[in-house]
């Protein structure tokens, strides 16, 4: 079951987490894209945690869709949109009441299909979708198999570390790293790499509950 304290540490384990890799993604931005993804990312993620200060949600959707809301205003570049999509076309999918694992993989796979609309991006186009797929794919196998949200989102983390090194050897075919042609090949996606610092905090914050 995720409750409000328990997106609010999701949000805040990401923003540490993009806070200890900025430099990183920067860096793996810089070699296909515009190198601004991490200062990006740490630019939205501190405004999400501004605003979390003051913001009182009365269900885990409220707060979601805030988190999208205030990406989407206070980041620029592509990766404000697509996350704060992906937030907002989640927190929207979740019912009322604090959802059960089942419920937030649902409501990922909107938030995913959000995304993949909005950048009309696919498996194999060397972006965030490479790392977000196999995470919620992984999600939703290890709930199959009984498995409760903890273990759901760790083996969803791993699953998209995996998800974001696999864009290593591929050609970007969406985006800036598309105007490469060949040699976006052997750079890892930024994006991916986010994503899956995405699921890792949410395996953090689902392993301390």
């Amino acid at each position: 079951m995720m409750d409000i304290a328990l997106a609010r540490h999701w949000v805040e384990a990401l923003a540490a987490a993009v806070d200890a890799h900025q430099e990183r993604l920067t860096q793996l931005d810089s070699a296909i894209g515009d190198a601004d993804h991490g200062a990006n990312m740490h630019r939205g993620l501190t405004a999400v945690l501004a605003a979390q200060t003051s913001y009182r949600p009365e269900s885990v959707g409220q707060l979601l869709v805030e988190v999208g809301t205030t990406l989407i205003s206070s980041v620029g570049g592509a990766s404000g949109p697509l996350y704060g999509t992906a937030f907002r076309a989640t927190g929207q999918a979740l019912p009322a009441a604090d959802p059960d694992a089942a419920e937030l993989l649902t409501a990922l796979r909107a938030g995913l299909d959000a995304v993949r609309e909005l950048g009309a991006a696919a498996p194999g186009d060397k972006t965030m979708v490479d790392a977000f797929l196999p995470a919620l794919d992984a999600f939703e196998e290890e709930l199959r198999a009984g498995g409760d949200l903890a273990a759901a989102a760790a083996r969803a983390a791993v699953a998209a570390e995996e998800g974001a090194r696999a864009t290593v050897p591929l050609q970007a075919r969406k985006g800036r790293a598309s105007y490469l042609g060949p040699r976006s090949i052997g750079h890892q996606d930024p994006g991916a790499t986010s994503t899956a610092l995405l699921f890792g905090a949410l395996a953090e914050a689902a392993a301390a509950r």
